[in-house]
């Protein structure tokens, strides 16, 4: 019996033309072979397995090639063609740079890339994995990666060009491999199944591009792994229940339920999906990526962009006519949001079964349906909330709002930006001590409205009266009433409006934030609505008999106890 090879070791790249997805790179460094501008440093980035040590390779056994062919691909027929496939050419030297990472293993390199090559021209140097150097290692290393000797030629690669010190970058060449396409994926099982007699179905091939998520050696590693479940048979049904991958015939049938709004059995299959054992956040990103799909399908220039055979592309075709492009917005909404929301959410089976209600009821919303439209909320929410609106000072410079007032008191329908505000808040959360503050003000103004047209004249001692009332509430900001309070000056009456002097920008924010409040509780109580507010600037410092300095706190206890000053003077004592 034959020794196995995995298809990852018997059908990797030899020459350029059959590395698979890196086009760009190969005739890059073909051209560079050609013009003979070889650089003495190379860097590959990249993701897994998609060719950067396999590029590392090909690179260097056609640099030292004796004949290399017309399209400068190795001829695998010289000398050092046939010492590099028997792994026997000592001219090319491999580093794990992931367990030779110390200073020390960068030393012996160093020396290494002292001796000329034996056979060929170039000794190659490929460090694989350099981002598990050391720093010390690195440093180690800048002098020699730098100014190399002439038959000297470094390549290295890794997957994370972020951990690459910037000056080792700045002395190489860098190449960013991308991702194995899907089709390019296929396209090569297709070969290998075809090399190796192995009967498959193509769906089944594109599952497994999928499951690679780009990696040529993931995809080939999977790809033999069910050739041995399958037993020379690779079919789709078996693939996606080895590889736990959901069937596209749930995501079609779901789709066709959320067009009847049959939520029912919606949640049957759903139950149904999970008594397999998928993951519900898994069932979440399918369903997105199905919904993505037909979205693509209802623009013949995008349906290019699907991943998938040309069966199942029909199979979207013909179910996307059936969907309108606003429920497949909405739908992926629903899906994002339920996407976002699932990580922090207690009851992940009731927030994916909430989804599906939501789903079926985008376009079958029947009369008493549990899910309403959000522009039905803010409608209700407008209808209970403008007769208490309170008008919000956006400003903060002194001036009247007399006229903002009144034009908030006499409109029936707020704007539309206040409405969505007033929304968000209510579904924010709630809170008892807000509302509470809510519904006091609420009050202010409906008295101030039942009461407007009551115009009553009012002296000083009134409306003094009425200001000394509002600082002795307990609903009062308890800073408006220390100010005032302690500052009986502060607050003046001028024929009908009220002066309240301030002595920086923070009281006067605070003022503000009452202002509403406290004209409506005033023109309420003096039954007056041409009450105004004015907010003045002061100069004047704020009384208070409380001690500030060391010397004002010594005084002050002194004079409630006198023998401190005695005990001072006998300990010689002063203030710094």
């Amino acid at each position: 019996m034959s020794e196995y090879v995995v298809s990852a070791r018997k059908y990797r790249p030899s020459t350029f033309k059959t590395v698979v997805g890196q086009e760009i790179i190969t005739t890059t460094l073909k051209n560079s072979i050609k013009n003979q501008q070889l650089a003495h440093a190379y860097l590959f980035c990249g993701p897994r397995g998609v060719g950067k040590t396999t590029c590392a390779r090909i690179f260097a056994k056609t640099i030292n090639c004796f004949n290399p062919t017309p399209d400068y691909e190795p001829c695998n027929q010289c000398e050092s063609c046939i010492n590099f496939n028997k792994n026997a050419l000592f001219n090319i030297h491999e580093l794990d740079a992931a367990s030779n990472n110390s200073v020390d293993s960068i030393r012996e390199l160093i020396q290494q890339v002292r001796i000329p090559p034996q056979l060929g021209k170039y000794s190659v140097f490929i460090i694989d994995e350099v981002h598990m150097l050391s720093k010390d290692a690195f440093n180690a290393f800048l002098k020699t990666l730098e100014e190399p000797p002439m038959h000297a030629i470094f390549v290295m690669a890794t997957t994370e060009k972020h951990k690459i010190i910037p000056t080792i970058l700045s002395r190489c060449q860098v190449f960013d491999f991308k991702r194995i396409q899907i089709n390019d994926i296929v396209q090569h099982l297709e070969y290998i199944a075809q090399q190796e007699n192995i009967q498959y179905e193509k769906e089944a091939l594109i599952i497994i591009a999928q499951k690679a998520d780009g990696s040529m050696r993931d995809a080939l590693s999977i790809f033999d792994q069910m050739v041995s479940f399958c037993e020379n048979h690779v079919s789709y049904e078996k693939v996606i229940k080895n590889l736990n991958v959901l069937d596209y015939d749930y995501y079609f049938k779901l789709t066709n339920l959320f067009q009847q709004g049959n939520y029912s059995e919606s949640l049957l299959i759903f139950n149904d999906i999970l008594l397999n054992g998928f993951d519900p956040q898994y069932f979440i990103s399918g369903l997105a990526e199905h919904l993505r799909n037909l979205m693509l399908c209802k623009d013949s220039k995008t349906i290019s962009l699907l991943e998938v055979s040309e069966s199942i592309a029909q199979r979207y075709v013909d179910q996307a006519n059936f969907c309108s492009i606003a429920f497949l917005y909405e739908a992926l909404n629903i899906i994002n949001e339920t996407d976002v929301q699932y990580k922090t959410s207690y009851n992940k089976r009731f927030l994916v079964e909430l989804m599906l209600y939501r789903l079926c009821f985008i376009q079958n919303q029947p009369t008493n349906s549990p899910v309403q439209n959000s522009n039905t909320i803010v409608q209700n929410t407008q209808t209970t909330t403008t007769p208490t609106q309170i008008p919000i000072q956006s400003e903060t410079k002194p001036y009247h709002v007399q006229q903002t007032t009144e034009t908030n008191t006499t409109t029936n329908e707020p704007p539309t930006s206040k409405i969505n505000k007033q929304a968000a808040t209510i579904a924010s959360g709630f809170s008892i001590k807000k509302q509470q503050e809510k519904n006091t003000k609420q009050t202010l103004i409906i008295d101030n409205k039942e009461k407007i047209e009551e115009i009553q004249p009012f002296n000083l001692e009134m409306a003094l009266k009425a200001w000394n009332s509002y600082l002795q509430r307990k609903e009062t900001d308890i800073r408006i009433k220390t100010l005032y309070t302690k500052n009986h000056d502060f607050a003046s009456w001028n024929t009908e409006t009220l002066v309240l002097k301030v002595l920086n920008k923070s009281q006067e924010q605070e003022i503000l934030k009452i202002h509403d409040e406290l004209l409506a509780y005033l023109r309420a109580n003096l039954k007056n609505p041409n009450i105004k507010i004015e907010i003045a600037h002061s100069e004047e410092d704020i009384k208070s008999d409380k001690p500030y300095t060391d010397k004002e706190k010594f005084e002050y206890f002194e004079k409630k106890y006198p023998l401190l000053n005695e005990i001072k003077k006998q300990l010689d004592l002063d203030f710094m």
